[in-house]
């Protein structure tokens, strides 16, 4: 008997000894593919294509996956662009999240000065990176899984529409992740850093405002503004600011506005986004607001309604998750920039009034701390997922240190080989977090503890936007 327990001992160990020597193997040839994956992004880079719009990036990447052996289901969640790529099957489920929509009015050439590649969005998030990372991750692990005849499932999402759109809330919504054991997530950055980030509850809408069109000079008094309804719309939101909660965010922008000075606009629009660390308090200020634009039409003498157009959680940390992706991107490193690169990033610091780059968390990793400062935080989609399983996820220093999301800056990095190694690290990191769970099932069911434990027992899952249809031309 004894003998036969130390037969077993052995084949136990040589197993672990050879996925491990497998998945040493994978993470080298994600190296050796490098070039591959930076010909997906920086096409996708060149696509810039906005929300709900991303047909050929979309498209590009199901094909990258189809080819390498996944199964595709294409336009889940009655979202055109949207997908989900699988390989094997049985448990655990292991998920990444791709992203691949652009931003509006950032377009930028891939050269450290400001200047329009002439083209109607920019890639100033880095979604193109995002989503090619996730890729190459995942059909890294997909040849792990087959070298190693691990039983499980890989699934890649394919996530449209991540900036305003809310993509992940109708997918999440229509139940795609209730299966799924571990969701591992990344973003860009100017760092590398796997501290859990707060990323705040928000929901967006248009409100429309409805008049009566004169000649502004010959007939004031027929006309009713809907122009002045808006303006008084924000007058009104503007002052209620001194009276919600420091940790709150209100943005706006008019996106019609009337057509001539000399008409009265009979139709007005206005965008907002309500954000704060909590979806109750979201809202609860965005009630606010909606009384404020009914009180700006009983004011003006016009009408007014509302679009709701997108509407995500805050995050759901998994601590768990966190502290092994942090081990990895630790064990992964950062990279050092060539000499070209360094030139690059001197000339992106002086845009940004910085004498120098900051390196340190570019060649390293920011230390893990799992204080939650909600300062300087935005939202995302992905907090609707965290609601649903387990989720974890990292920043990759793909930017120039400094660099903020949305600018230009981002954009021009994002275009070239820092946006590419940082994505490469995000890609490894990926890799061998999701080969640690899936050799080690004891870490996913502490995930999972977690996530029940943090959630609460009663939970139930309620989306932001109702039950709207996917918003599809919201950037229209």
């Amino acid at each position: 008997m004894k003998t036969i327990y130390l037969l077993l001992i052995g084949l136990l160990l040589n197993t672990i000894s050879s996925a491990q020597s497998s998945s040493t193997k994978v993470l080298k040839d994600l190296d050796e593919n490098a070039e591959v994956y930076s010909a997906i992004a920086n096409t996708i880079w060149e696509y810039a294509e906005l929300g709900y719009q991303e047909e050929k990036s979309s498209t590009l990447l199901q094909n990258t996956l189809q080819n390498e052996g996944f199964n595709l289901k294409v336009g889940v969640a009655d979202i055109p662009t949207a997908f989900i790529a699988e390989y094997g099957s049985g448990e655990p489920v292991i998920a990444f999240l791709g992203e691949y929509d652009a931003l509006p009015g950032l377009s930028q050439q891939a050269i450290a000065q400001k200047k329009s590649a002439g083209k109607n969005a920019g890639h100033a998030c880095g979604h193109h990176l995002l989503g090619t990372a996730s890729v190459a991750a995942a059909i890294s692990v997909k040849n792990w899984l087959q070298a190693n005849n691990i039983v499980g499932t890989i699934r890649y999402y394919g996530c449209p529409a991540e900036e305003g759109g809310s993509g992940k809330v109708y997918m999440s919504r229509a139940g795609l992740f209730n299966d799924v054991d571990a969701v591992l997530d990344w973003h860009p950055s100017n760092k590398n850093s796997a501290n859990p980030k707060v990323r705040l509850a928000n929901t967006s809408a248009k409100f429309r405002f409805y008049g009566v069109s004169a000649h502004a000079s010959a007939a004031p008094d027929k006309g009713r503004s809907a122009i002045d309804a808006v303006e008084a719309m924000n007058y009104m939101v503007n002052l209620m600011r001194e009276h919600i909660p420091q940790e709150s965010r209100i943005h706006y922008v008019i996106t019609d506005g009337g057509k001539a000075p000399n008409v009265v606009p009979d139709f007005a629009e206005v965008y907002y986004y309500v954000r704060h660390p909590n979806r109750e308090t979201v809202i609860d200020i965005f009630n606010r607001v909606v009384q404020a634009s009914k009180g700006a039409a009983l004011g003006t003498g016009t009408t007014t309604d509302f679009e709701l157009i997108g509407g995500t959680h805050e995050m759901l940390h998994n601590f768990t998750l966190q502290e092994l992706l942090y081990k990895n991107l630790v064990k992964i490193g950062g990279y050092h920039y060539n000499e070209e690169e360094q030139a690059f990033a001197n000339k992106i610091s002086r845009s940004l009034n910085k004498d120098m780059p900051n390196t340190t968390y570019t060649r390293g990793v920011l230390p893990y701390s799992t204080t939650l400062n909600p300062k300087g935080a935005g939202s995302s989609d992905v907090g609707d997922v965290s609601f649903n399983a387990p989720t974890g996820t990292f920043v990759a220093a793909t930017w120039v240190p400094d660099t903020p999301a949305h600018s230009w800056q981002a954009v021009a990095a994002g275009g070239t080989t820092i946006g590419i190694k940082g994505m490469m690290v995000a890609a490894k990191t990926l890799t061998a977090t999701a080969i640690d769970l899936f050799s080690d099932r004891r870490i996913i069911e502490t995930a999972q503890a977690e996530f029940q434990n943090v959630r609460g027992e009663n939970y139930s899952y309620k989306p932001l936007l109702g039950d709207r249809a996917p918003a599809l031309d919201y950037r229209n």
